[in-house]
């Protein structure tokens, strides 16, 4: 039996695997235009065969990344490229934003003279959205629903790279053992939702909550002054204090004590100093709030950092 396809079955086969597929084949010129294309390019609002003169390949590309495509598709022509995928946004024909990915490969004579391209276009919003999804969840802790350390310390780093001035604030949960001994970890659990649903109806809208640890919560507040930050922090923390969670036959009163630091020229600074407020805050009885410098003795404010 022959394990060769006739020229004709070959063009057949080809035909079936480009009404098949979900991929939009391309065929351009040396210029980029669009010569023929797989019925899947409709679903971009070009319908190729009514046109008299097709469309350029970049006309598929959103502006912000015509230069990488128009690179690509001048490594193809010349011969250079190596055929790599590259991820773009498009659009679709209802307007829709959509992120694909291209692969070209030079069309030539066999005399070797590069006459156009081949490329497949490829949708990847379902692959980036599950990718934003991962990366999301990483940075989320999964009981509160807050950014986790980890999201925690790379904004700080962030806002301290960036100079934009504010204040961390670090809330530690009073007697939070006790709960989960007491109550049991169910119990402890609810705790911390209901806090961080609490606090999150006190935050700005760029103000930034994480849970950081066991029952710690840090809040980034940018741009905010040291009096401005005590300010709200003393309301979440007064009315914190009327709150009562409905666990038990009695409930479990909630409250918090707090430290809060400028955002210093480091992040290891930072974190110290709103550290050492915290301390303070709970060695002197709890359910309160210090400042960073005001909670510390002299001599150990004055220590260098």
């Amino acid at each position: 039996m022959g394990a060769e396809f006739t020229p004709r079955e070959e063009s057949v086969l080809c035909g079936l695997l480009a009404e098949a597929t979900t991929d939009i084949i391309l065929k351009t010129d040396r210029e980029g235009f669009i010569l023929h294309a797989s019925p899947m390019l409709e679903r971009l609002g070009v319908a190729l065969p009514s046109m008299l003169i097709g469309p350029h390949l970049l006309d598929l590309v959103h502006p912000s990344h015509t230069d990488t495509i128009k690179a690509d598709l001048a490594a193809a022509i010349s011969g250079k490229g190596q055929g790599q995928w590259t991820e773009f946004p498009g659009q679709t024909k209802d307007d829709q934003p959509c992120w694909f990915e291209i692969q070209m490969r030079a069309l030539s004579h066999e005399s070797g003279d590069i006459y156009g391209t081949l490329a497949i276009l490829r949708c990847v919003e379902t692959k980036r959205n599950m990718e934003e999804e991962l990366f999301a969840s990483s940075m989320t802790d999964p009981l509160t629903g807050l950014a986790n350390r980890s999201a925690f310390i790379a904004m700080l780093e962030h806002l301290v790279q960036k100079d934009c001035g504010g204040c961390v604030a670090l809330f530690d949960i009073d007697h939070f053992r006790a709960i989960n001994l007491q109550h049991g970890q169910t119990a402890g659990d609810r705790v911390l939702v209901v806090f961080s649903d609490f606090l999150r109806t006190f935050m700005r809208e760029d103000d930034i909550i994480s849970r950081i640890g066991g029952e710690s919560v840090g809040v980034l507040l940018p741009r905010t002054t040291p009096d401005q930050a005590e300010a709200i922090c003393r309301r979440i923390i007064g009315a914190l204090s009327e709150i009562r969670d409905s666990v038990g036959e009695k409930g479990i009163s909630i409250t918090a004590s707090t430290g809060i630091a400028r955002i210093a020229s480091s992040l290891d600074d930072t974190m110290k100093r709103a550290e050492l407020a915290l301390f303070f805050a709970k060695a002197k009885g709890r359910n309160r709030l210090e400042m960073d410098g005001n909670a510390m003795p002299a001599w150990l404010s004055a220590r260098p950092a």
